[in-house]
């Protein structure tokens, strides 16, 4: 009969106590919750659930890799509309397990995926509406524009994730835009760089016109340089005085003896 009733016994503290899974974080509710997060402590090992209001979260603590269901529509400054399917990973820091649990306790469904549906990717919904109202269509489809663009929004979301007690891993937001708006754009763009090549070929020929002047004015001055005087005394410092000339000579090309 003792056999029997420690037998018993312990079927009953089985059935009442749970274990804390490998590469868990196990956080463990007691009194409902009562006294707010005073009440909620990180466990490990075995743990009793059978007091009334006692319950084990178990919380993963390895990498979580998520993307959105569906794409997010967005709008640029200039009230472009475009879409974005972001993709993400993510982990519950070990030492804030207690935060996350105590901030979505009301969570109904499994933990991770619906903290994910109704808190974290909402949040990113957030930022990312909020940030793509201050840049406009053409920097948001230029590469270094949707890098900037990317880059703020990952930023945002890792500090908001931070003071939920999880690490933001790696996010990448995918913008899209329609065909309609990407031929505007591509249109505007050939514009422009035909415009700039017009402008550097106008610049081109300015400076060739400025060259070109530049040298005339330098064959001005040296044309001027060498006057009809200057011409007569070469010639006679060079002729010798014995060598005939030919044609009418000015008397002033004669050199004395």
């Amino acid at each position: 009969m003792k056999k029997f009733s420690l037998v018993f016994l312990l079927a009953i503290l089985a059935v009442g106590c749970s274990r804390v899974e490998p590469n868990y974080a196990g956080v463990l509710m007691e009194n409902y919750g009562k006294e707010g997060k005073s009440d909620f402590t990180i466990v490990k090992g075995r743990v009793n659930t059978m007091t009334p209001g006692t319950e084990l979260y178990q919380v993963p603590l390895w990498e979580q890799r998520a993307n959105f269901e569906s794409s997010l529509s967005l709008n640029a400054s200039d009230n472009t509309a475009f879409s974005s399917k972001p993709v993400y990973s993510f982990k519950v820091i070990e030492n804030r397990a207690t935060d996350v649990v105590f901030e979505n306790k009301q969570l109904q469904g499994e933990f991770i995926q619906s903290l994910q549906d109704n808190v974290l990717e909402p949040k990113i919904y957030d930022i990312m509406k909020e940030e793509s109202r201050k840049n406009s269509t053409d920097v948001l489809m230029a590469s270094g524009g949707s890098l900037a663009y990317e880059e703020r929004v990952q930023k945002l979301v890792k500090e908001e994730f931070f003071k939920r007690g999880i690490e933001l891993i790696t996010f990448s937001s995918q913008l899209a835009f329609s065909k309609k708006v990407t031929e505007k754009i591509d249109s505007r763009n050939e514009v422009n760089t035909n415009i700039s090549v017009l402008d550097q070929k106008i610049d081109e020929q300015k400076k060739q016109n400025e060259l070109e002047a530049l040298i005339r004015d330098q064959n001005i001055i040296r044309s001027e340089g060498i006057t009809q005087q200057l011409l007569q005394q070469q010639f006679i410092e060079r002729w010798d005085g014995k060598t005939p000339l030919y044609g009418n000579l000015p008397i002033t090309l004669m050199k004395k003896e």
